[in-house]
């Protein structure tokens, strides 16, 4: 176990996801529960509670698609995603594909990326033997836990920097990580994202700046928002980094992170919003059927190592 898995921070239990459950009163079955409910009633039970977790309704795979449909509405290809997974349906993916006894950090998804989903939907195929919660942390809250010297070090934003290969090569190809074969389309999208880019005999380098903290778009909250802790190789713990170090200069990783400006993160920051997140991160437990809908702004979220098979799929929309 992880140390800072084994207990969490005042400021951590301070905040839960919201609980909906089948034996509430409403309809039995999920989408005719959020029917009754309607897109302005979930959109606001969301904006009060952050994460939402409906519980025991027992949604089969063959009856998600609906449900999807109401929870995430106009369903988001997962372009320019950082992480491995798998796309299984319509705008629908594998939740990571990290090894299970790997415990992932907590994220707000792409927010490395110059426009990133407002909503997550995560649906429960596949209960794990053991462990594998997905893990969620109240953003603003995050941010108040850091030390004042990672905030004030941060405050002029990161520079992230991908070298996706063209088929053969450590990490993800540009043609995966874009969902296209089409260099005319990779480039539109990233001459909107405001990123650099430049081919190269052996793939793309994309090269982008983007801020540590953003403010919510309805409360106003600034939450940390950045993916600087799992871009870094301190990240990956002290002898995976450095074998990443002994192989290729970190202006060749698959991934490297910066301040904006170019200087170098030092490994003892990157550890300190690892354990921060992590301490203030919450379990949310999986069985079979269940699902969870956060607000991609407010909470980051993570897993937990897990045993046996565990399936768990996303869906995510901009509202």
């Amino acid at each position: 176990m992880h140390p800072s898995e084994t207990h969490a921070t005042d400021t951590g239990r301070a905040w839960r996801p919201h609980e909906i459950t089948a034996g509430a009163a409403g309809p039995p079955d999920l989408a005719g529960r959020l029917d009754a409910l309607g897109a302005d009633g979930l959109t606001g039970l969301l904006a009060e509670h952050k994460a939402l977790v409906f519980r025991g309704f027992g949604v089969p795979p063959e009856a998600v698609e609906p449900v999807l449909d109401r929870l995430v509405p106009d369903r988001l290809p997962y372009v320019h995603g950082n992480s491995p997974r798998t796309k299984v349906g319509g705008n629908l993916y594998t939740s990571t594909e990290y090894p299970r006894q790997y415990t992932i950090s907590m994220h707000n998804e792409l927010s490395y990326a110059h426009r990133w989903p407002a909503r997550l939907a995560f649906y429960c195929e596949t209960a794990p033997g053991g462990g594998g919660a997905t893990t969620v942390a109240d953003g603003a809250r995050w941010l108040g836990s850091l030390d004042g010297e990672v905030r004030d070090a941060f405050a002029g934003g990161v520079r992230y920097v991908q070298n996706l290969h063209g088929g053969f090569g450590f990490g993800k190809s540009w043609q995966d990580t874009f969902e296209t074969d089409d260099r005319a389309a990779v480039e539109a999208y990233l001459a909107d994202a405001r990123a650099e880019w430049e081919w190269g005999p052996d793939g793309l380098r994309v090269t982008q700046l983007r801020p540590s903290t953003i403010e919510h778009p309805v409360t106003g909250a600034e939450v940390w928002f950045n993916q600087a802790d799992q871009w870094h190789p301190a990240g990956l713990g002290t002898e995976t980094s450095a074998e990443l170090y002994d192989i290729l200069p970190p202006d060749e990783f698959p991934q490297y992170v910066t301040f904006a400006d170019g200087s170098p993160i030092p490994d003892e920051h990157v550890r300190h919003i690892l354990d921060r997140g992590l301490d203030a991160a919450i379990d949310v437990d999986w069985h079979a059927g269940d699902l969870l809908l956060i607000d991609n702004v407010a909470v980051a979220h993570g897993r937990r190592p897990f045993e046996g098979s565990r399936r768990v799929l996303v869906a995510m929309s901009h509202g």
